[in-house]
């Protein structure tokens, strides 16, 4: 039997599934990121199993072609838009930056694992440029955050509930959950600005989920981070829905807003004004503070950057650098860091300026993509304008949760924005039974 016929069979079994495959792939996207605010080894988990079955599925629409080299043609056109090859390349960048790393190939593939979860976001926009339910699972990751807010306001309320947590922290930590909820909270006030203009009366109960996801943040448990993105983020709200007059507009009633809750929550006010607090003692008493650490990793990483600035150390090269760095060092200045708090700095004392450069094109190309009206590119831009600047203080897109949330939504919210812009190109395969058989026909004659 030739390989032609082969594939032929393949692809005659797998196509008879497709569908299937479609729709469990959209069930497993949806399981895998209401599980985010919850657990890294559910996610885990859940994110293996559904990347095994769209890989499948993908496996079916690329060999249902008459001629596999068309295939590879079309796969190649899936990743050639911007949006989706640089986070290829990234990945490639840091593949071949095993080869010229300080460390051994342990520590090196160690190095890449972070990088990786960036190969989703392409597979992503192929699902959701065929699929219609991209609503339904960003819609799941909202839900699974109110009840992550119903526990956490519970928890302040009664902090015996669950044993060993922080106050109003039910789940992994303050910085991953006051993200999850600042991404919540500004997508319901988008819905309910367009409600409003609808006057539906609906309107209200998105009005209320959003203030409550903000109360929690500002009067529970709030991150740093988080209160310098969402500012930004009322802006961006501002300036979709109103343009400049809104950006104004949110302007002032922002900053009435923010003198009466710096005078109404002590939390607030504690988080900010203990930075000059931990700034101060971690440079004249020696203490070791967050910010402090911060300030002493960003200096060295400078150091570090400086004697690779083209192409780095090499993938996985972070740790190795720092160690060097506090040699003969003690006390505060001999902590040791795999991470530099600061996605730039963690992608250039790797990849260098090259590697910088692609990160930068990247976030720029999914800005682009969102710059659609509309909830889903919305959403999209949320994701992408916080981890920008959530990343100037953390390594935010290494990070596990922060990590999988951008390549989650940027992946499902693009692709939804892709299939809106171009449906002739990626002709969808609902998730209706309807129409799966008919549809599966019609596609069989055209590539990926």
């Amino acid at each position: 039997m030739t390989v032609a016929a082969i594939l032929k069979s393949i692809a005659a079994i797998l196509m008879s599934y497709e569908p299937m495959l479609l729709r469990a792939s959209e069930g497993l996207a949806l399981a895998t990121v209401m599980s985010l605010p919850w657990s890294t080894s559910a996610t885990s988990i859940l994110a293996g199993i559904w990347l095994v079955t769209l890989l499948v599925w993908v496996l079916a629409i690329w060999l249902r072609t008459t001629f596999p080299v068309l295939g590879w043609a079309a796969l190649c056109r899936e990743i050639a838009p911007p949006a989706a090859g640089l986070p290829v390349l990234l990945v490639a960048l840091a593949i071949a930056g095993v080869f010229w790393t300080e460390v051994g190939w342990l520590d090196a593939l160690r190095g890449l694992s972070p990088f990786a979860k960036l190969l989703v976001i392409p597979l992503l926009f192929i699902q959701f440029r065929r699929s219609d339910r991209a609503t339904w699972v960003l819609g799941g990751f909202l839900v699974s955050c109110v009840a992550l807010l119903v526990l956490s306001l519970a928890l302040a309320v009664w902090p015996k509930i669950v044993p060993n947590k922080s106050y109003g922290v039910p789940v992994k930590d303050y910085i991953a959950q006051s993200g999850e909820f600042a991404l919540c909270a500004m997508a319901s006030a988008y819905v309910a600005i367009d409600l409003f203009r609808s006057r539906n009366r609906t309107a209200l109960v998105w009005v209320g989920l959003a203030g409550v996801f903000l109360f929690d943040i500002l009067y529970v448990s709030s991150s740093r981070t988080t209160l310098v993105t969402l500012p930004i983020m009322l802006v961006l709200l501002g300036l979709r829905q109103f343009g400049w007059k809104g950006v104004a507009s949110i302007a002032v009633v922002g900053g009435l807003a923010a003198a009466l809750i710096w005078v109404s929550s002590p939390h607030l006010r504690d988080r900010v004004l203990n930075l000059s607090y931990e700034v101060h003692s971690y440079e004249v008493d020696k203490d070791v503070t967050s910010a402090g650490l911060r300030l002493d990793y960003w200096k060295k990483s400078l150091g570090f950057i400086s004697t690779a600035p083209m192409l780095g150390h090499g993938t996985g090269s972070i740790k190795s650098q720092f160690e060097k760095g506090v040699a003969g060092q003690s006390g505060y200045s001999a902590q040791i860091s795999t991470n530099p708090h600061n996605q730039i700095f963690a992608i250039a004392i790797q990849l260098g300026l090259v590697g910088v450069g692609i990160l930068l094109v990247m976030w720029l190309a999914h800005l682009l993509l969102f710059c659609e009206a509309g909830l889903m590119a919305w959403v999209g831009l949320l994701v992408v304008v916080q981890n920008i600047v959530s990343s100037l203080f953390n390594s935010h897109l290494f990070d596990f949760t922060q990590g999988w949330t951008y390549v989650f939504g940027v992946g499902v919210a693009g692709g939804a924005v892709l299939r809106a812009k171009k449906p002739a190109v990626a002709p969808a395969v609902t998730s209706n039974s309807a129409a799966d058989a008919g549809q599966s026909g019609i596609e069989a004659q055209r590539p990926l």
